[in-house]
């Protein structure tokens, strides 16, 4: 009986922290991947450029020697990344519409658009959800 207490409470405290790492900004994921993973880059991926697929890289080639506190966590830091970028990605296409008319933008130029998406009225819900969950706001 005490055990099920105890794996609910351990359930109950890991659900916020699951539903974070799924909106973690490029900083926070950085900020984890340097706490994790930092001594290991260094030991094992000196001279790698810090793009994310190349430093993912050289953490997977060399999983067998990076400390198990990184081995556990970079796959989740590089996934936060990418969900970001996708995220960003997606303003384009939610918010077409809002960067031509209340913006007078243009879709090839999306990032110009932003600090006006950010503020205008008249937002479309998608586009709003979009610019959220690019970080905009």
């Amino acid at each position: 009986m005490v055990r099920g207490w105890v794996i609910l409470v351990m359930a109950l405290f890991a659900a916020p922290q699951i539903a974070a790492a799924e909106t973690m900004s490029f900083g926070d994921a950085a900020a984890l991947l340097a706490k994790n993973c930092g001594a290991d880059i260094v030991a094992n991926c000196r001279g790698v450029n810090l793009d994310s697929s190349r430093l993912k890289e050289c953490l997977s080639r060399n999983r067998d020697v990076v400390s198990p506190q990184c081995r556990d966590s970079y796959l989740s830091s590089f996934d936060a990344i990418q969900k970001r970028i996708a995220a960003r990605v997606t303003v384009a296409n939610a918010c077409t519409r809002e960067i031509v008319k209340l913006c007078a933008g243009s879709t090839k130029e999306t990032s110009k658009s932003v600090p006006c998406l950010v503020t205008a009225k008249g937002v479309s819900r998608n586009c709003g959800q979009a610019i959220t969950d690019a970080g905009y706001q």
